[in-house]
C-alpha cells in the first residue's frame, strides 16, 4: 500500500485513474529540474466529503479491540496487551493514510509518479532513525533487548522478493494492505488473504527442499560502521532515492495521485484523510514502540503461516510433525496460542484499526459481488506472496521497512528485487483484466 489510494483502493480513490485527463495538462519538464512540486500532468484532484460516521460499526469495533486488550492482558500478560494495541494504532496510521506499498510501486512503475515512493522514504528514514537509537543504546523495555532486523544475502531472498512484487500486483495489496483492507470491510481482500496463508503453509511443507539454498550471511553496516555511520549512509541513501524519483516524475510527467475522502479541521486527526507525510512518521513512532516493547521490528506474514498451521491441526492434520515445524522455535510458536505470538497480536490490532478508522471515517462497508478475474488474480497473488514472504525471511515490512532501518543490505535487495516483480505484474494483471495506470489518466 503508499499513496493517496491504498493498495485495494479502500475508502473509494480508484485503483487506476479513469478520469478524463486534463486538457491543459503541463508540458515535460527538464530531467533535473528538482522542483518542491514535481511535475504533474495535472493538478491534483479536490479531496470530497466524508460519509456520515458509521456508527454501528464504530461501536462494534471500539469494543472489540477494548474486549480483546484486556481478555489478552489479563490471560497472556501486559506486552502481549501492549502489541495488541499498538497493532490497532498502526492499523489506524495505515487506513487514515491509506498509507500503501502495492499502489505507490504500480504508479512509479506504470506511469512514473514517485509520491509514494517519497513517502517510504520518509518512513524508512525516520524508523531508521529512532531503530539506531533504540538499538544503539540498548533500550528496551519488559526485559527485552532489541535486535537488527538483518536475513542472510541468497537465492531465496532474491526468488521471494520477485514473487512476492508480482504476487503484490495481481492481488492488489500488500501484507500490511492487506490486513488493513480487510479491517475496511474491502471482503475481495479476503480471498488474497487467504492465498497469503496457503501460500505460507505450502512453504512450510515444502521447506526441506528450499532450506539449504546457497546465501552468504547477513550484512549489518552497524557492524562495520557504528550505529551513527549506519543511520548517516541510510539517510544518505533515502535522500537519493527522493532526488531521483523526483527526476523520473519530471521527465515522465504523470497523472496526480486519486484523492480520498477528507474532514477538515481538528476532525480530520480523528475521521481522515491523513496527508501521507503525517501517516508515515505515526507508522514509524509505532513501529519503533512494538521494537522497544517486544525487541524485535514490527513484522507480519509469519503469523500467516502460524494461522494455517494452526487451521490444519483443527481440521486433523499434524503439521507439527513437518521439519519446518520441528525446529526449536518454530516448534515453541506452534505450541503457543496465537494470543501470546507478536507478530499475530499485531496483526489483528491492525484489522481491528482499520475497522476503527474507517468507520470513523464513514466508508466501512462490506463489498459484495466478487468477480472471477478479482478472485483468481487475488488467490494468485495472495499464494504468491505467502511462498515469497517466507522465502526472503520477510515482507514489505518484515524485510523492506525492518532491513533498511536496520542498515541490513538484505532489505536494499528485497527492495530493488521486489521493484523487478513489480514490473512483471503489471504485465501480468492483463492477463486477469486488471487494468494499470496510464499517462493519459486523470488520476493514477
Amino acid at each position: 500500500m503508499t499513496s493517496r489510494s491504498a493498495d485495494p483502493a479502500p475508502g473509494g480513490a480508484p485503483e487506476t485513474g479513469s478520469a478524463a485527463p486534463a486538457p491543459d495538462a503541463a508540458g515535460p519538464a527538464p530531467a533535473l529540474a528538482l522542483s518542491w512540486r514535481p511535475t504533474l500532468s495535472a493538478p491534483p484532484p479536490r479531496p470530497p466529503g466524508l460519509d456520515p460516521v458509521r456508527r454501528g460499526p464504530l461501536l462494534a469495533a471500539l469494543a472489540a479491540a477494548a474486549a480483546l486488550a484486556a481478555y489478552v492482558g489479563a490471560v497472556h500478560g501486559t506486552l502481549p496487551a501492549v502489541l495488541l494495541l499498538l497493532g490497532t494504532g498502526l492499523g489506524v496510521a495505515l487506513f487514515h493514510s491509506r498509507f500503501g506499498f502495492t499502489s505507490a510501486w504500480r504508479q512509479f512503475i506504470a506511469v512514473g509518479n514517485g509520491t509514494g515512493l517519497r513517502a517510504h522514504a520518509l518512513l524508512l528514514g525516520t524508523t531508521a532513525t529512532l531503530f539506531a537509537l533504540i538499538i544503539g543504546t540498548g533500550t528496551g523495555l519488559f526485559g527485552n533487548a532489541p535486535q537488527p532486523s538483518a536475513g542472510p544475502i541468497g537465492i531465496a531472498l532474491l526468488l521471494g522478493a520477485f514473487l512476492f512484487g508480482i504476487g503484490m500486483q495481481l492481488g492488489g495489496a500488500c501484507a500490511s494492505g492487506t490486513l488493513f483492507a480487510v479491517g475496511s470491510g474491502q471482503s475481495a481482500i479476503l480471498v488474497t488473504l487467504a492465498g497469503f496463508i496457503i501460500g505460507s503453509v505450502l512453504y512450510s511443507a515444502a521447506w526441506p527442499l528450499v532450506a539449504d539454498l546457497p546465501a552468504l550471511p547477513p550484512f549489518l553496516l552497524s557492524e562495520h560502521v557504528g550505529w551513527a555511520g549506519s543511520w548517516a549512509i541510510t539517510v544518505v541513501v533515502l535522500l537519493a532515492m527522493v532526488v531521483g524519483t523526483r527526476a523520473v516524475q519530471n521527465r515522465r510527467v504523470p497523472p496526480p495521485v486519486g484523492a480520498v475522502p477528507t474532514a477538515s479541521g481538528a476532525l480530520r486527526a480523528i475521521r481522515g484523510s491523513w496527508p501521507l507525510a503525517a501517516g508515515a512518521v505515526a507508522l514509524a513512532v509505532l513501529g519503533g514502540a512494538v521494537l522497544l516493547v517486544s525487541g524485535g521490528a514490527w513484522g507480519i506474514t509469519s503469523a500467516f503461516n502460524l494461522w494455517g498451521a494452526k487451521l490444519l491441526q483443527l481440521l486433523g492434520a499434524h503439521p507439527e510433525e513437518w521439519a519446518f515445524w520441528r525446529q526449536p522455535d518454530q516448534a515453541a510458536q506452534l505450541a503457543g496460542p496465537v494470543l501470546a505470538d507478536k507478530n499475530s497480536l499485531t496483526d489483528i490490532g491492525i484489522v481491528l484499526g482499520a475497522a476503527i478508522a474507517a468507520a470513523a471515517a464513514g466508508s466501512w462497508r462490506l463489498h459484495t459481488g466478487l468477480a472471477w478475474n478479482t478472485v483468481a488474480a487475488g488467490l494468485a497473488g495472495g499464494v504468491l506472496m505467502g511462498v515469497g514472504a517466507r522465502l526472503a525471511g520477510g515482507c514489505n515490512i518484515g524485510a523492506y521497512l525492518a532491513g533498511i532501518a536496520s542498515g541490513s543490505l538484505h532489505g536494499w535487495l528485497w527492495a530493488a528485487v521486489a521493484l523487478a516483480g513489480t514490473w512483471v505484474g503489471l504485465r501480468a494483471r492483463a492477463l486477469f483484466g486488471l487494468a494499470n495506470p496510464k499517462p493519459g489518466d486523470g488520476v493514477c
